[in-house]
């Protein structure tokens, strides 16, 4: 019946204007951008860790920070240029950490407010950074072997270059050995416990110098060449005490061996690792190679091995000396040998000569080397200084491994053990097992469907499924989380659901940027063997009306969950030929209601339909079937729709109502009270671009012939746009309605209040016109066609507006704005985006997800992608990312909602312990949490104690000058220097001086004589002697002969310009001079006519 009266509204529906009105949306009323971000991106390549805050961040090859907490707590920087970062450290906690891009530009950035602070652009290439521990100091050495170093204010926020600098030649001169000026430095390190006044420089070609800062001297020196070596003894290592000698070679890595900072650990690129004693006082027969001790330790025998990438130490907190500990190593073995990272136990004897090793596991890796950091245990106290190791290896795969569990392995004999890594815990899997389908869906705010569920999960609270680092040892605890997200009443208002490969399903509290997993429903039913249950997910469909989760597999068995109710003891099993119900076990969490298993063949596509009374199934043979929720039944399955057997790829009902709107109250939410259907469509849409409508009743077909292109094409999807142009019909006839007897309107009272409507046949009518009235946009990969559904129930292939894209289309969506479709969203093969107005479909704003994300588009993304209203959620490997759509929209309540990076009070509490323990000069607390947070300094890449920020005020005023210029020293013990006239200074702004001779000048200038204030001061133009390291600070340069030439040109000429102004000064002198004796003559003769009393 309602097949025929449809076809005869169609062919007689008075036609509407052809052209296409204009849409509402705005670029302005756009702003694409990140709002959720979770799991680990697959470029990442660098780790840096906070032992304190205990917060883990990772650097990637594309420009993007992710950083770690706990409980959840993630953190997603996108750097404005799209560069790998080659160095990543935090400033330990301040709430502040610094990437170094390949571009070799210092950005700093605030973790409360997740923004880049500032940025320096350095002129050099980085080779080599470090910051100085507990301290807004860095050092920064660059190609050219000069050691700079920069300081970050955090008051005002800027990067300052300050003018402290140590080039290669200035440690020539002060050490007295010759110190190539074109090799790079390539490693800086700290030393512990020496409140940032020594630290390590290494350079390219092997030269080891330890600088002090505050005596500017060269305590120690290692490398070079004829030094003579002792090797490590161990079997396993090498057992060779013979003495070698050392050729110059290239360092790769270093680290510090000691907790002391008195052994420093050197790896090379031909695979050799030296011990190098640094407490050895530097004499001039050992600069000359005559007698050093340096240990060699040598992973494999191979001639040919890898570089030493990577060194890690760590000490040993059963030994009661500095020296022993346990060393972490990537490279050294054979060139071709299997990938694996090496852990070594080892021993120093009393004298520092020799160093065994005692224990030693290799440790296989699951993909390829990034890097390796180490995370002190937290609250560990007393000698306990055992740490975990963070292992990252391609692509974005993150381990710990357990520092107990390794103390244990390396205490057993054998070489080769297997030690069982801890994989990153994700919030979201979508590795085992695999994702295969996700969706999002937002709930309406304060309804009954929000409060229900907020119920249930309130009632199941204590028996939610544990947090992704439930009963694991995971050590990042940091972040604090929102208050929002730990309010007792908070609603859930937006869910994320994920069907995976074994057909199980987890199911998420999307209300707030950090995700709650609710619940997780297992593929098998509950004490029944249903065969192809726990196939994988291919489609699910969420009524957030009744509560009901539809869920689809690749065997065709489609389930039923009901997530507001779990006081289900029974479910029903359907086929095409019975329908049993079978029990199950009682329990607080939602259970599978029914499910059914009709056509061995993957479900394509589920729409729920008439309130979600009714629930549609495309099946990958192209039939169709419509299954009662309520009851449980099959209400029909169509034979094949297409004739070529295209897969369904999409359902959508059209509903015909009357003036009076359905409304459903908790009652009938939880009883499920059937709707009686007044009069539906379902729209089917296949896979080559075929639309065929049925009556959602009986399955009829409103007409033979589908609607179909004339062009082959494949089809995406299809969306069902209500009414964009004046309907007056419709609205006369809703005001005639209106106009019925008293006791029509208490019969429809009667009708709403039992959830169902009894139209007449006027309204029906009224309700017909109004639905021809609305469009059909069917998306395809190479075009997007607009019809009338006019057209389509009639089966003519008319369009009333077509775009033909420029690159095939693999995704589409539609945006709502204030309830109301305004736009599409599509994605392309090529990773570009484009959002086109809804119904004139003009291009608003074009986007790519390698912009917003860095993603590059990968086969099969499609299938995980899914949007409501404005929110479209992605994902790509390990990551999963929800993308706001509009400029004024806020779903999520960002900022408010957002886990804090940096906890103050945590911070506030651990400087406190560290003040004290400065004061009372102890190198550790006692037992409790300040104690371990003062203990996690002695982690991280840097072996750096933990120092007050009031300690680094004598370093300071070093680098607030140049060095080498310090006049306080003995000039009578040095030798005469020959002066030239370079050494003159003429009208020049006055030498920088020391602190001293700055206070013997004002000193002087206090005390001005009766003749000085009567003459004024005497011409101070005398030249001043200089020291030879102030001469050789300023005017010895770098760089080659062509510049040295360029450089001797420029200084003769500022010669003979300066020859040219002592001339002129020499004529004004004695220009003076001839009247100052005029004038005194005259005054002479003056003074000579006075008396005595007129003087």
């Amino acid at each position: 019946m309602l097949a025929k009266s449809l076809l005869q509204k169609a062919v007689h529906h008075p036609q509407f204007q052809q052209h296409v009105q204009r849409g509402d949306l705005k670029s302005e009323d756009l702003d694409l951008r990140v709002a959720i971000h979770y799991g680990i991106p697959s470029t990442s390549s660098v780790l840096a860790f906070d032992p304190i805050q205990r917060l883990l961040a990772i650097g990637t090859l594309d420009g993007r920070i992710k950083v770690i907490g706990g409980d959840g707590i993630e953190g997603f920087l996108i750097s404005p240029k799209q560069l790998p970062y080659k160095y990543l450290e935090f400033m330990q906690n301040r709430g502040f950490l610094i990437g170094i891009s390949n571009d070799n530009d210092i950005q700093v950035w605030n973790l409360e407010d997740r923004c880049l602070a500032c940025c320096l652009q350095w002129e050099s290439n980085i080779t080599a950074f470090c910051l100085i521990g507990g301290s807004h100091f860095m050092y920064i050495g660059d190609e050219y072997g000069l050691l700079s170093v920069v300081k970050f204010n955090g008051e005002d926020g800027k990067l300052s270059h300050l003018p402290y600098n140590i080039s290669a030649n200035s440690l020539s001169e002060a050490s007295g050995l010759s110190v190539p000026d074109d090799q790079p430095i390539v490693g800086i390190l700290p030393q512990p416990h020496s409140s940032g006044d020594r630290v390590i420089i290494a350079y390219a070609n092997g030269l080891i110098i330890l600088w002090d800062v505050s005596k500017s001297q060269v305590p120690f020196i290692g490398g070079g060449k004829d030094l003579q070596l002792k090797y490590a003894m161990d079997s396993d290592v090498q057992d060779d005490t013979s003495e070698h000698h050392l050729e110059e070679k290239e360092i790769s890595a270093i680290c510090w061996a000691s907790s002391d900072g008195s052994i420093l650990a050197v790896g090379y690129i031909d695979g050799d690792v030296l011990f190098w004693n640094t407490n050895v006082t530097t004499s001039k027969c050992e600069q000359k190679g005559q007698s050093k001790s340096v240990v060699k330790l040598q992973l494999s025998s191979a001639e040919r091995r890898l570089p030493v990438i990577v060194l890690q130490w760590s000490s040993n907190n059963s030994s009661h000396n500095d020296y022993n500990g346990q060393l972490f190593i990537y490279g050294g073995e054979e060139i071709g040998s299997e990938e694996v990272l090496t852990v070594l136990s080892l021993e120093w004897s009393s004298g520092m000569d020799t160093v065994r090793c005692v224990g030693r596991v290799d440790l296989t890796l699951t993909g390829s080397f990034a890097d390796m950091i180490l995370s002190p245990i937290a609250g560990a106290t007393g000698g306990n200084h055992k740490a975990d190791l963070f292992v990252l290896t391609n692509p974005g795969q993150l381990h710990l491994y357990d520092g107990t569990n390794l103390s244990t392995l390396l205490s057993e004999k054998e070489r080769k053990q297997f030690a069982r890594p801890v994989e990153f815990p994700m919030v979201i899997p979508t590795a085992d097992p695999s994702m295969t389908v996700g969706k999002f869906s937002a709930l309406p705010a304060g309804g009954n469907s929000s409060k229900s569920l907020s119920e249930l999960v309130s009632i199941m609270k204590p028996s939610l499924p544990p947090s992704p680092t439930a009963g694991i040892k995971w050590p990042l605890t940091g972040g604090v989380p929102t208050q929002l997200s730990l309010t007792k009443d908070s609603s859930i208002d937006r869910l994320y659901i994920a069907g995976y490969q074994d057909g199980s399903i987890r199911i998420w509290d999307a209300s707030y940027p950090i995700l709650t997993l609710l619940f997780v429903l297992e593929g098998e039913v509950q004490g029944t063997d249903v065969a192809g249950s726990s196939a994988p997910v291919t489609t699910l469909d969420f009524c957030w009306q009744t509560l009901n989760l539809a869920v689809g597999n690749e065997c065709g068995v489609v389930r039923i969950c009901n997530l507001g109710s779990s006081n289900k003891t029974s479910f029903h099993y359907v086929t095409e030929t019975k329908c049993e119900v079978q029990s199950c076990a009682q329990g607080k969490e939602p259970k599978y209601k029914a499910v059914f298993s009709l056509l061995k063949s993957p479900v394509q596509a589920l729409q729920f339909g008439n309130c979600g009374a009714k629930l549609a199934v495309g099946f990958g043979v192209g039939r169709v079937a419509v299954l009662d929720v309520c009851s449980p039944s099959i209400l029909f399955v169509t034979d094949c729709i297409s004739s070529s057997s295209s897969p369904i790829i999409s359902l959508s009902w059209l509903e015909f109502k009357n003036a009076h709107s359905h409304v459903q109250s908790k009652e009938q939410l939880e009883t499920e009270v059937a709707v009686e259907p007044e009069a539906e469509i379902i729209f089917i849409l296949t896979k080559d671009a075929e639309i065929f409508s049925i009556d959602g009743a009986n399955g009829e077909m409103i007409h033979p012939h589908p609607w179909h292109l004339k062009k082959e094409e494949t089809a995406l999807s299809m969306y069902i746009i209500e009414s964009m142009f004046p309907v007056l019909n419709h609205e006369k006839h809703l005001e005639e309605s209106s106009k019925d007897t008293t006791a029509k309107g208490e019969a429809e009272l009667d009708a709403a209040s039992t959830g169902t409507e009894h139209p007449s046949s006027s309204e029906t009518a009224s309700s017909l016109d109004h639905s021809l009235d609305t469009h059909v946009l069917l998306c395809c990969e190479n075009s997007l066609q607009l019809c009338s559904m006019n057209s389509v129930v009639q089966g003519k292939d008319k369009t009333i507006h077509k775009i033909n894209h420029t690159k095939p289309c693999c995704w589409t969506t539609t945006v709502k704005k204030d309830g109301r479709v305004c736009g599409l969203f599509l994605l392309f093969q090529t990773g570009d985006l484009e959002i086109r107005s809804l119904p004139d479909l003009e291009l608003v704003k074009e986007s790519s997800i390698k912009s917003i994300l860095r993603w590059n588009y990968k086969a099969n993304m499609d299938k995980l992608m899914s949007s409501d209203d404005a929110q479209v959620t992605l994902t790509s490997g390990c990551e999963v990312a929800f993308i706001s759509l509009l400029a004024g929209s806020n779903d999520f309540r960002i900022p408010e909602s957002l886990p804090c990076l940096h906890d103050r009070v945590l911070a506030a509490a651990a400087d406190a312990a560290i003040s004290s323990s400065s004061n009372n000069k102890k190198q550790g607390m006692a037992p409790g949490i300040l104690g371990g947070i003062v203990k996690g300094f002695k982690g991280g890449k840097v072996k750096a104690s933990a120092t007050p920020e009031s300690d680094f005020t004598h370093l300071e005023n070093k680098f607030l000058k140049a060095p080498f210029i310090d006049t306080t020293q003995n000039v009578n013990n040095q030798e005469d220097i020959e002066l030239d006239i370079d050494d003159i200074e003429i009208d020049e702004t006055p030498p920088v001086t020391s602190s001293s001779s700055y206070e013997a000048v004002k000193t002087k200038r206090g005390k001005e004589t009766d003749r000085e204030k009567l003459l004024g001061a005497p011409d101070d133009s005398t030249p001043r002697v200089r020291t030879a390291q102030e001469i050789i600070a300023k005017y010895r340069k770098t760089g080659d002969a062509s510049s040295a030439a360029a450089h001797a040109r420029n200084k003769l000429a500022e010669r003979g310009e300066k020859l040219e102004r002592i001339s002129r000064r020499t004529e004004e002198l004695q220009s003076g001079a001839e009247n100052f004796a005029s004038l005194a003559d005259e005054l002479v003769k003056t003074m000579e006519s006075k008396k005595w009393w007129q003087i």
